[in-house]
């Protein structure tokens, strides 16, 4: 698949992209070239290949939830450096 100067410079546009001369000349042959291979593949027959949207079967490894019991508050509490009556007290980031 070819593709033209014109459309390079409608994508350099669309990009905001200020090319040189030489520059869009480079790149049309090279966006050509990457067009060109990545062509290739639809030669090849994926009939039976399963569409994946990875090379790897990715399965989530979590844990199901438990209900435990909590630490005690007091015990938490007392390592607190400021506390009031049963929660932590800290700075001010609001203003």
């Amino acid at each position: 698949m070819k593709i033209t100067r014109k459309e390079v410079e409608h994508v350099a546009k669309l990009a905001r992209l200020a090319l040189k001369e030489d520059e869009i000349e480079t790149f049309t042959l090279q966006l050509s070239n990457i067009l060109t291979y990545v062509d290739k593949l639809n030669e090849l027959d994926t009939t039976d290949v399963e569409p994946t949207s990875h090379v790897l079967r990715v399965k989530n490894v979590l844990r199901d939830d438990e209900v435990k019991k909590s630490i005690d508050r007091e015990k938490v509490l007392g390592n607190a450096p400021d506390r009031t009556e049963e929660f932590f007290r800290v700075p001010k980031v609001i203003e």
